[in-house]
């Protein structure tokens, strides 16, 4: 028997669409699935813009004001892609109301605003999947496996990277994502929120680090109105970039291992460059996000001059099975974040975590805390 779980959907920028075409692929890629969500009401404080995506995507209902789909009781599970100033509020907010809710990275600005999430939603008794979305990668979780059974030895280190050029322009428009107080630390929260919850799905627990961050283009031009996604703006009223472009991190791990995080928004040439290569004593992985379904895999026992073979993730790897029905096919962006709904929605009607959750979250905002930190001490910081 299928159920029907009354959805809303608050913010409506690019993530938010992707969010709503996640829940209208489900039932297509995941028939399985015990409920299926209903579109009822999209909110966003833009004029226009939630009538329009009602209109477009199928919600019942548009609202201007996000706590009008708090006070609904219809709704019972929430997609938050606001502003992660926004963050805190809305998710508190909705937990406390009894809604389950599948929400942005970084949850806020800072690790007590994740935290204080997280508390509410433990508290109210609702499920919370946050999105970390590259962890869902077919190609990830069979990294995952293959260093947790051991086939590349023990792992020595790592070095993971996100390099992009959605902030290189110089006329990149000052919209909230340069402000401290409304998006916080900047290409921390934004790409190496990403890196540190990679780092932990494969490796992890970080024990300590050291960090330096750097803003490389310091000055923007303030939009005249309203903007979404990574606008542009010229001849508007000149204004300072308060948060960084750019955080280099040395880790250590719990295990002893050690890595390198490296994120940055201004990268000139570089588009969506994320991934990462884990070494061990016997062998190495590695894993591009352009190639997503594709591994580069050294393993054997030559140790010196031993080869690395290109491995391309099939039926058997993660969700690969529900998109495509043999190796090598692609998958894209958007195919995670339906893997992404599949687990939200499978937690709820199991009343157990399936995937990330607000918990990951937390722990990848105190690594960023810890780097905010230590780049501004110049020292190492411990976790935990």
């Amino acid at each position: 028997m299928v159920n029907t779980l009354g959805v809303g959907v608050v913010g409506f920028g690019w993530m938010g669409r992707v969010h709503t075409q996640a829940y209208a692929r489900l039932p297509h890629h995941f028939p399985q699935l015990s409920v299926r969500p209903e579109l009822l009401v999209v909110a966003d404080e833009v004029p226009g813009r939630a009538e329009e995506a009602a209109e477009r995507f199928g919600f019942a209902a548009a609202a201007r004001d996000w706590r009008e789909v708090a006070a609904d009781p219809r709704i019972r599970a929430v997609s938050i892609t606001a502003p992660n100033f926004l963050h805190r509020e809305i998710g508190v907010a909705m937990a406390e109301a009894g809604k389950h809710i599948w929400i942005e990275k970084p949850v806020g600005l800072t690790a007590d605003d994740a935290r204080a999430v997280a508390d509410a939603a433990a508290k109210a008794g609702v499920q919370g999947t946050v999105g970390f979305n590259y962890r869902n990668a077919p190609a990830v979780e069979a990294a995952r496996d293959l260093i947790a059974s051991g086939e590349i030895g023990t792992v020595t280190h790592a070095r993971i990277r996100l390099f992009s050029d959605y902030a290189a322009h110089p006329d990149g428009a000052l919209t909230w994502r340069y402000e401290r107080a409304r998006g916080g630390s900047g290409v921390l929260g934004d790409l190496a929120s990403h890196g540190t919850d990679l780092a932990r799905f494969l490796l992890g627990d970080i024990a300590a680090l050291t960090a330096d961050t750097a803003i490389f283009l310091p000055e923007r031009a303030r939009p005249t109105g309203a903007t979404a996604g990574h606008a542009r703006a010229t001849g508007g009223e000149p204004g300072p970039v308060e948060n960084e472009d750019y955080v280099n991190c040395l880790l250590r791990f719990a295990s002893g291992a050690r890595g390198v995080l490296e994120a940055c928004r201004v990268s000139v040439g570089e588009q969506n460059n994320y991934g990462f290569e884990v070494h061990g004593t016997k062998g190495a992985v590695s894993w591009d996000f352009r190639r997503m379904g594709e591994l580069a895999v050294s393993r054997g026992t030559t140790y010196q001059d031993q080869p690395v073979s290109t491995v391309y993730v099939g039926p058997g790897a993660g969700e690969y099975a529900a998109f495509q029905p043999g190796a090598a096919n692609a998958m894209g962006y958007d195919d995670l974040k339906v893997i992404e709904a599949c687990r939200f929605l499978r937690s709820i009607a199991e009343k157990t975590a399936v995937g990330s959750t607000l918990s990951d979250a937390v722990a990848s905002a105190l690594a960023l805390d810890a780097m905010a930190r230590s780049a501004e001490r110049g020292t190492w910081v411990t976790l935990g």
